[in-house]
């Protein structure tokens, strides 16, 4: 199952000479949500009399807003989609968002970009209060100078309109600032405020979804991002 809208091949927007900011997401860039995510579904779908078996794949509901995950899940019902979200909260605000681990390198990669005069700025379909308590357990907190998500009522829920708004917010100009992602959502989002993408495949969409939706190059394992982010490595 796949939430892909990318059905043709995007010309991707250029990455600028000199980076001054970086937009980073979350989940399938930084650190890996899977256990957390896939088993507070479960536990959400069990809550609506709806039990998921144990050969459901539901590693694609990793990085686009989950409310369209559930709808997907539920056959288009949107309101009982909203219902889903309020169920999966109740675990995963406890206990599902620490079920994650962060991907190898990551720490020192942030620690490389900062030390070179990167700006760095979260940027996530993550409800914020969630991702400032995750970048805080895992000690990622002290590298960003902002983190942005969505609001727990689904204001800023898709990258297109998230990624807009934290360029004007932080008064960041997109001739000087990229953004990395593991989805098409991410590249989706950038390209609605004129950002050009880092795709990353360590993640949880493939290199045909990142290169459909406009990705301007791809970054295999985390030397190879720095390098693309002007770190020499």
């Amino acid at each position: 199952m796949s939430l892909s809208r990318s059905s043709t091949t995007s010309a991707p927007v250029a990455v600028p000479q000199g980076i001054a900011t970086v937009l980073f997401d979350l989940d399938g860039t930084l650190t890996d949500p899977a256990v957390g995510i896939t088993t507070s579904i479960r536990h959400a779908m069990r809550a609506l009399g709806r039990p998921l078996g144990p050969e459901v794949d539901l590693d694609w509901c990793i990085g686009p807003p989950l409310v369209d995950a559930f709808a997907r899940l539920l056959d288009g019902d949107r309101a009982l989609a909203e219902a889903a979200v309020l169920a999966y909260r109740e675990r995963y605000g406890t206990i599902g968002l620490f079920e994650n681990t962060v991907y190898p390198g990551i720490p020192e990669l942030l620690d490389d970009l900062v030390a070179a005069g990167r700006t760095l700025v979260l940027a996530t379909s993550k409800p914020r209060v969630f991702a400032e308590r995750i970048l805080a357990h895992f000690g990622l907190a002290r590298h960003f100078r902002a983190v942005h998500g969505s609001e727990l009522d689904g204001t800023r829920v898709h990258k297109t309109d998230l990624v807009p708004w934290i360029l004007a917010t932080e008064a960041i100009d997109p001739q000087t600032a990229v953004m990395v992602g593991d989805r098409e959502h991410d590249v989706l989002g950038a390209r609605a405020a004129g950002l050009a993408t880092l795709g990353v495949t360590w993640g949880y969409g493939s290199r045909d979804e990142l290169r459909a939706a406009g990705a301007a190059a791809l970054a295999e394992h985390r030397d190879g991002l720095g390098r693309l982010l002007g770190l020499a490595r």
